[in-house]
């Protein structure tokens, strides 16, 4: 009768802040912050069209201070999301008006990428120049003339010729990427199956590399041919991929129609032959050996045919 017997918990729990405790879903437990806390939209926190990742990362830059690093590398090397993942992340958030990304050029001459971080896009608007006041003319107040001496009036000069009115000049447009012919891209002298291989693999890997060159396979199709050019003309995969994905403009448009431009304007020329470097002798006529139709012995011509021997016109000669 003396053991007790253990029926309720020893004390009532901790009530839930907040006006009633749901029935399901998640419970909050709010502690206010004091100090090391950035305050999130739920814009930004419930946005219906980006991805977690944009989210977080979204979060994680506004949480910065100004002047801090955010390059694709040097968050790679922050969280464990590969590189292609954070570039596609900024540029969901860059697409929604949360970060624009700007090169602009030093006093040193060295390129930067400017980023600019926005905690509610919908509130950023450039200030829209005030209005000029209209002044309505006010007619001067009519003061008596005073007496002028009569005079003679002078004879009115002659009418002047009224000039025809000069046309405005017809401007043209300004060439641009749309209305500037491009050169036709080049093609192999044969396309075998294993340059088309190699070349359609090259192009679909740039984006591994440089995610802005995202070609669809129309694109990856049409270019292949160009690709197999420099790879028959013994360029090396990676002399390719670093003439197609150094110094890229920003922001990038059309991916594909630069990749034409380059494949078509970097084109190497073939390789020489070992003949062709060899060094040449001034002065000194070299004759080629030929070797004789007849008795196959070999002597210096400029063209095949039969040795001294061998010749019918020098025996009819002698």
């Amino acid at each position: 009768m003396d053991t007790p017997q253990v029926t309720a918990p020893p004390r009532a729990p901790y009530p839930v802040p907040g006006d009633a405790t749901p029935a399901s879903g998640v419970i909050h437990i709010n502690v206010r912050h004091a100090a090391g806390f950035t305050v999130i939209g739920n814009h930004l926190a419930q946005h219906h069209g980006l991805s977690l990742a944009a989210i977080g990362l979204a979060a994680h830059i506004q949480s910065l201070p100004a002047g801090a690093r955010i390059g694709i590398k040097h968050l790679a090397e922050r969280f464990p999301d590969s590189e292609t993942r954070i570039a596609a992340a900024l540029r969901e958030l860059e697409a929604h008006g949360y970060l624009h990304r700007s090169r602009v050029r030093l006093a040193d001459g060295r390129i930067v990428t400017r980023t600019v971080s926005y905690n509610r896009p919908d509130a950023v608007a450039h200030p829209a120049p005030a209005p000029r006041p209209r002044t309505s003319p006010s007619k001067p107040a009519q003061l008596p003339a005073p007496p002028q001496p009569r005079v003679a009036a002078p004879e009115p000069p002659p009418a002047p010729t009224p000039q025809p009115p000069v046309p405005p000049p017809v401007l043209a447009p300004a060439p641009t990427a749309r209305t500037t012919p491009s050169l036709p891209l080049p093609h192999p002298q044969e396309l075998t199956p294993e340059l088309q291989r190699v070349a359609t693999a090259l192009l679909a890997d740039l984006r591994r590399h440089t995610p802005r060159l995202v070609l669809s396979e129309n694109d990856i199709r049409a270019l292949t041919p160009g690709v197999a050019t420099w790879l028959e003309r013994d360029a090396h995969p990676d002399t390719v991929r670093h003439a197609l994905t150094t110094d890229l403009p920003n922001p990038l448009k059309h991916p594909a129609r630069l990749l034409h431009h380059r494949i078509t304007a970097l084109l190497p020329p073939p390789l020489p032959e070992a003949q062709d470097l060899a060094p040449a002798r001034p002065g000194v006529i070299v004759i080629p050996l030929q070797n004789c139709d007849r008795c196959d012995r070999a002597f210096r011509s400029r063209h095949p045919g039969h040795c001294r021997d061998c010749r019918p016109d020098l025996h009819t000669a002698a």
